[in-house]
């Protein structure tokens, strides 16, 4: 009897000394954004993140939803600096920085216009957040708006139609590494007669990429 209460106390202090256990998962933690596969090595906070449009699509500017009137380019890029990357399922945070058009390769069908002189998106720098379900949500800073305006040549001059959202959703996808907007609403604080009264904005970018590197969604 005394050599078992002996082993059992032993045996007891052994399990008090041993560390607790870490959990499986704790050490497969993995945040929202990876490279190279959903999984994968993380997105480092203050990386830089890059898309143009994906190969052989347009970013239009229709004046309705689903519309073939408008504005289109083929040549489109936008560029956020990752602030914050949470373990997944979560929300990362970006920064957008920079969202630009080509304007040479812009070209309108709206009666009247002769082409499209530039594309400029105001009030940057705009806060983006990207979900675990695939969510993308662009805000801008507080008290402003989305703003872009589209400058247009005419049978009657230049023209600049200045466009506002209170913000924009969007979709991010791993099988391309893309992230896609569907006839965003904008509607016109100023211009001229030719310029629609709302826009819709449309458009798909990928791959989006760290380095060079392709970025997923966990």
């Amino acid at each position: 009897m005394r050599t078992r209460t002996l082993l059992t106390l032993t045996a007891a202090v052994a399990a008090l000394a041993l560390p607790a256990a870490v959990p499986v998962a704790a050490a497969a933690d993995t945040p929202v954004l990876t490279t190279g596969a959903a999984g994968g090595t993380p997105v480092a906070v203050g990386d830089t993140l890059t898309a143009p449009l994906a190969g052989g699509t347009s970013a239009t500017f229709r004046s309705s939803a689903g519309g073939s009137s408008g504005v289109s380019c083929t040549s489109s890029q936008f560029t956020v600096t990752v602030t914050d990357n949470p373990t997944a399922p979560g929300t990362a945070t970006e920064s957008l920085t920079a969202h630009t058009f080509d304007s040479a390769s812009c070209s309108s069908n709206v009666t009247g216009v002769l082409g499209v002189t530039g594309i400029q998106v105001a009030n940057l720098p705009y806060t983006t957040t990207v979900s675990s379900e695939s969510a993308v949500a662009v805000t801008p800073p507080s008290g402003s708006t989305v703003r872009t305006t589209v400058s247009l040549r005419t049978l009657l001059g230049s023209i600049n139609c200045v466009y506002e959202a209170p913000g924009l959703s969007g979709t991010a996808a791993n099988d391309d590494n893309s992230i896609a907007f569907a006839d965003q609403h904008f509607t016109k604080v100023s211009g001229s007669g030719l310029c629609f009264a709302d826009g819709y904005f449309t458009a798909t970018y990928a791959p989006v990429t760290d380095g060079g590197a392709t970025v997923f969604v966990n």
